[in-house]
């Protein structure tokens, strides 16, 4: 079976991480998987990019440049939605016409637009579309925080200036999805027991067949190692207890930074030795803004792409805190955990999926600092952490192995051409 997974980037974000994992475990486990990106950042043969031309980054920037018009060229938002009015045309290419599954993970930001969605449908391929967030079920936004608006009919939307109105931008696009839907058949899958049970109620995914199907992660590489020397290689110090905070933009409001400084000074307040024997590592961009802000030591480490020094970062820490509002199924929790990490979150998405409550972390109150600051300190100061540890692993080899997720998206792959040859 020849599977083309198709995403915008190779690498960078969480859905590249979760689509390249995913074609590295059906490679182990019997298919022939390649992927199709815009932007390739390795040498992997398995990756083929489009085909370089002016053309691929004015698709971003014609999308942008729109977008920015309507958002009346206030930035805030500008990335938060997307309208897929440019991209490229897939279908002539020759990894395209010899594939039997054409799988769809994270297409946004001028890789295929909703009329490249079409033609890709009407080619008759049996299509397959992991949901990294909301976007394939709604107008336009990726998360749609507290509106409740693409369980009916997208309009109104608060991410548009003024609340938008009941014809706006999300409504045309939605109105252009639910046509699109309509011309092939697509299986969606959410990588989260909660994103598939939204997606379900989605008025543009009503009826349709959602799967539920975690990301996959290789356990032979994220797996514990020795703390003292992951802490030399990264020069943090050796007898504190370190607390984790990443985000690939550590000003994304999403990932919740401003109840994790609450949270810190909660600690600190509440258990001011922790100054002298607890720090804090940040990962991710703009790390050094928080330096100050934080109640205790802070580590800034900064972006980091290379996978020896993430690694190393997960292995040196104590305790991984990730406050998401809103997440789908973090791959920072998978990684810690795999790493022997134990994890701390809110009430939110689908964290509460991978974190078993006292098990092998804390999983807080929603947006409750306090109750976050309880966890923080419970994990690190009360709980047994060898026992946090083992669990924390146990869970993910026992749930996010690469043979078990290859073999459930294999069973979707045949429904999905047993769907295109007999109609079942």
């Amino acid at each position: 079976m020849k599977v083309l997974i198709v995403n915008t980037s190779e690498r960078t974000g969480g859905a590249a991480v979760a689509a390249n994992r995913l074609m590295e475990a059906l490679n182990r486990n019997g298919a022939q998987a390649k992927m199709l990106v815009r932007d390739k950042q390795t040498d992997s043969l398995k990756v083929v990019a489009l085909k370089r031309s002016p053309w691929l980054r004015w698709n971003f920037l014609w999308e942008r440049l729109c977008l920015f018009f309507h958002l009346h060229f206030n930035r805030k938002n500008l990335f938060a939605v997307d309208i897929a009015n440019a991209g490229s045309d897939i279908t002539r290419l020759r990894e395209f016409r010899e594939a039997d599954i054409i799988h769809l993970h994270w297409i946004n930001q001028g890789m295929l637009s909703l009329k490249n969605i079409r033609k890709i449908l009407q080619s008759g391929k049996p299509v397959v579309w992991t949901m990294h967030d909301f976007w394939p079920c709604t107008g336009i936004c990726h998360y749609p925080r507290m509106c409740s608006g693409y369980l009916r009919r997208c309009g109104r939307c608060p991410y548009m200036p003024g609340g938008g109105s009941g014809s706006d931008l999300s409504n045309a696009v939605w109105n252009k999805k639910s046509k699109i839907y309509n011309t092939g058949n697509i299986i969606f899958v959410a990588c989260s027991k909660w994103l598939a049970d939204k997606a379900r109620q989605s008025s543009l995914l009503r009826g349709r067949q959602v799967e539920c199907i975690p990301n996959a992660i290789d356990t032979h590489i994220y797996r514990p190692t020795d703390k003292h020397a992951a802490r030399e290689r990264l020069k943090l110090p050796a007898e504190k207890r370190l607390i984790l905070f990443v985000s690939q933009r550590i000003t994304d409001e999403r990932k919740g930074i401003r109840f994790f400084i609450d949270a810190i000074a909660k600690i600190a307040e509440d258990h001011p030795e922790m100054q002298e024997t607890a720090g804090v590592v940040i990962l991710g961009g703009h790390a050094e803004e928080f330096a100050d802000k934080l109640a205790l030591p802070v580590y800034p480490i900064g972006f980091v792409s290379d996978e020896k020094t993430i690694l190393d970062v997960y292995n040196s820490v104590d305790l991984f805190v990730l406050p998401s509002l809103e997440d789908n199924l973090p791959n920072t929790i998978m990684e810690s955990m795999a790493c022997g990490v134990p994890c701390v979150g809110f009430r939110s998405g689908g964290i509460p999926e991978m974190i078993d409550h006292r098990k092998n972390g804390y999983v807080a109150k929603y947006r409750d600092a306090d109750d976050l600051s309880r966890g923080i300190y419970w994990t690190l100061c009360e709980a047994d952490q060898e026992q946090l540890s083992r669990e924390a692993v146990r869970k993910v080899v026992m749930n996010y192995s690469q043979s078990s997720v290859a073999l459930q998206y294999t069973e979707v792959y045949n429904h999905a051409l047993a769907f295109k040859r007999f109609g079942i």
